[in-house]
């Protein structure tokens, strides 16, 4: 039997899977199966966690569809919030593929992340050809440009006033052409200059309750378009989220972070 801890920030639920002590039988099929609303446990993505030599523990995070991903914002404001817990202490440094991330919990529990800084090259997205990032035109009619963000995983943010549309436009723009190794899709709207409706359409995930690098994504690219300054509260289907960027460096995140429920499965027979 493995134990699981579940957990989630503002919706976006995870399985998070202890492996400092040692190794697990993890591979792609028995996340898929793990990932199974109906016959495993579910959920948005499974996060393993491994001892680091340069920090205070190493993230690893994975999509239901068994894929690795680069980033997870919510999920690492969790871990965060997690260890602070384990040790009493209030500042650490998470160990990711996206780089090394400081985080800080406050006296209301809430946490902070200084996420990675974010890149907009179009190599680094990366987009199968050179386009202008900061307006790519995908041929949708009534799509407007998006804003194409690297927060170690790829993004593309659009600015509507109808975020509702991602439903049906999400499933057909998270593997677009343009984006060879498919692209987290943001539909934003700015209700303020401080304040910004946001959904998200995750590859490998499909529309989350939150998902915290897309916020950071569509923090830089609103203060990259010119429509938000250094701070906004961002407002997600699954609640509220702080972000801050002064136009360059790493992107701090701060939100909520919860346990949900332990348990234990067998990874011979779960999701079968």
């Amino acid at each position: 039997m493995i134990g699981f801890l579940k957990m989630h920030g503002l919706g976006n639920d995870f399985v998070v899977l202890d492996a400092r002590t040692g190794s697990l039988p993890l591979d792609a099929e028995l996340i898929r199966r793990i990932g199974d609303r109906h016959r495993g446990i579910g959920f948005d993505q499974l996060v393993l966690l491994e001892a680091s030599a340069t920090a205070d523990i190493k993230v690893r995070f994975y999509n239901p569809d068994g894929g690795e991903a680069g980033a997870c914002g919510n999920a690492s404001r969790c871990i965060a919030g997690l260890l602070a817990e384990e040790t009493g202490g209030d500042r650490l440094t998470l160990e990711t593929r996206a780089g090394l991330l400081p985080a800080e919990r406050h006296a209301d529990g809430s946490v902070t992340v200084q996420m990675t800084t974010p890149k907009l090259a179009w190599d680094d997205i990366p987009l199968s050809r050179p386009a202008d990032t900061s307006h790519l035109e995908l041929g949708i009619e009534g799509l407007p440009p998006a804003v194409c963000v690297s927060m170690g995983n790829p993004h593309a943010v659009f600015f509507t006033d109808d975020v509702d549309r991602i439903e049906a436009l999400g499933p057909r723009l998270v593997h677009h052409p343009l984006f060879p190794h498919g692209a987290n899709i943001g539909f934003a709207s700015m209700l303020a200059p401080d304040r910004m409706r946001l959904r998200v359409f995750e590859r490998g995930a499909g529309l989350t309750l939150a998902c915290g690098s897309g916020a950071c994504a569509a923090m830089v690219a609103a203060h990259h378009r010119g429509l938000a300054k250094a701070r906004a509260t961002l407002i997600l289907d699954g609640g509220e989220l702080e972000l801050s960027w002064p136009g360059e460096g790493p992107v701090a995140m701060t939100g909520p972070w919860a346990k949900s429920f332990t348990g234990n499965f067998d990874p011979t027979t779960i999701g079968r």
